[in-house]
């Protein structure tokens, strides 16, 4: 069963995710409101809260992918954010997830 959220949740969520996670490249920190990538990620992850924030959170982060170089390739967003943040976004998504 799907846990039904609103569109405003989903914002809700996508501004929590905005300013709090971010992909690492070099020394730098794109935080995923700048990238454009927050609101995806919402989206990804209600698909799954229904399996608990782990879950969701795993299954998100490896179905977004970022085109890099122009689209010439792409990676999952997992392989660009640091491990730390994995554990950030279950606490975002823990009171969203039965």
């Amino acid at each position: 069963m799907i846990i039904p959220i609103n569109s405003s949740q989903i914002n809700e969520l996508a501004v929590s995710i905005a300013d709090r996670l971010f992909i690492q490249v070099g020394s730098w920190n794109l935080y995923l409101g700048d990238a454009g990538l927050a609101k995806d990620l919402a989206i990804e992850c209600q698909a799954n809260f229904e399996e608990g924030a782990n879950i969701a959170a795993r299954k998100a982060l490896e179905a977004i992918q970022v085109k890099l170089g122009g689209g010439t390739t792409s990676l999952p967003l997992s392989k660009l954010i640091p491990s730390n943040q994995f554990f950030d976004l279950e606490e975002i998504l823990e009171p969203y997830c039965g």
